[in-house]
């Protein structure tokens, strides 16, 4: 179906849905192989965010964007509430609905971010990583304001310099909106969101071959403490379930399981 003009795709029977958000620079297409693992069981909801496909340049307002989740929660999955399976900028995303919306959400599946921009986390990276957060995230947000051919060349560049696994010819400048928003103020930036603690179980992956990480120790920590909840690092960069999908799918299928009991 189609939902504020994005194409929603379900597969999969089973009581529990799960809506997979993706981050950059990919596209629904990130979550294949957990679909393949999930859909004898659950209904999987996946899309590609606004403005990740190709299209014109345009930079997507945070509350429209928080809009077209809503829409696409209720009306492919009505009356029930889902997990939500997120990745990248799909866990900010992700994180924020279920602050507006708990009553939607009953689990979350969280990977490699966490608290992100926190006071304990940015303590954590030091100047050497906080540079290093800020010149690829720059990087890109210059890249969707130049745009054009100029603009996909350094998205494409900067991609294939942290190691990315998504298909190059899939990548393209527009998707890095979200960073011109988070550094530019473009679109009214990210004004109204909240620091994110979980209200239900989750199951937060993280890799650990990274030059830095995405959360703090502390927020991990805790988080382990709720009840249902659990941290597991992989030996993997940032892209988890692309570069180990066996062992990922295990762990989330398992966590699932035992979640469905409790």
């Amino acid at each position: 179906m189609k939902i504020d003009g994005v194409e929603v795709l379900t597969e999969g029977a089973g009581r529990s849905a799960i809506v997979m958000i993706h981050g950059w620079p990919d596209t629904h297409r990130l979550w294949d192989a957990q679909v393949d693992a999930l859909k004898k069981h659950y209904r999987c909801v996946r899309f590609t965010l606004p403005g990740f496909d190709a299209g014109p340049k345009r930079a997507y307002p945070f509350d429209e964007l928080m809009g077209t989740l809503r829409h696409v929660v209720e009306q492919s999955c009505t009356g029930e509430r889902v997990i939500l399976l997120l990745h990248d900028w799909g866990c900010f995303f992700g994180y924020q609905f279920a602050i507006r919306h708990p009553e939607l959400v009953e689990r979350i599946v969280g990977v490699d971010i966490g608290d992100a921009g926190s006071r304990e986390h940015r303590a954590e990276l030091g100047f050497k990583g906080k540079f290093m957060v800020f010149a690829y995230q720059m990087w890109l947000a210059l890249a969707w304001k130049i745009g054009e051919r100029i603009g996909d060349a350094m998205a494409r560049w900067m991609a294939r310099t942290i190691g990315c696994p998504t298909d190059p010819r899939t990548i393209h400048a527009q998707m890095g909106y979200v960073y011109a928003m988070r550094w530019l103020g473009v679109a009214g930036g990210f004004r109204g969101t909240k620091m994110f603690k979980p209200h239900c179980p989750m199951l937060y992956l993280y890799g650990e071959r990274k030059p830095f990480m995405f959360h703090s120790h502390a927020w991990a920590d805790r988080l382990a403490e709720i009840p249902g909840s659990r941290v597991i690092g992989f030996a993997t960069g940032h892209w988890i379930m692309v570069r180990a999908p066996g062992e990922f799918n295990q762990t989330l299928t398992a966590w699932l399981a035992e979640t469905e009991k409790a």
